[in-house]
């Protein structure tokens, strides 16, 4: 029998999912709200976060969010090696 995307993971990938859905609501800063939360760096809750959308138990349980947060990841990386063609460019 086929497990459900919820079973199929962790509680902690789940609040990471459920807080990213609600982080903005917070009164407090969203690296302090994950320092609290979690217990990670945002650059260790950064790296969690991009290993858990790449799943596909993430897609099934969390489809809108998890698309949205790809885009936005994929464009952050555009837009990173944009930068460093354009440092390289004018280093030239």
């Amino acid at each position: 029998m086929e497990q459900s995307h919820h079973e199929a993971l962790s509680a902690r990938d789940l609040a990471i999912l459920h807080f990213e859905q609600s982080w903005w609501e917070s009164e407090i800063p969203k690296d302090q709200a994950v320092r609290e939360k979690f217990q990670l760096t945002e650059s260790e809750y950064l790296s969690a976060l991009d290993h858990l959308i790449a799943t596909e138990a993430a897609m099934a349980a969390e489809p809108l969010l998890v698309r949205r947060l790809r885009r936005l990841r994929d464009r952050r990386r555009e837009q990173h090696v944009a930068r460093r063609t354009a440092d390289q460019e004018v280093a030239r």
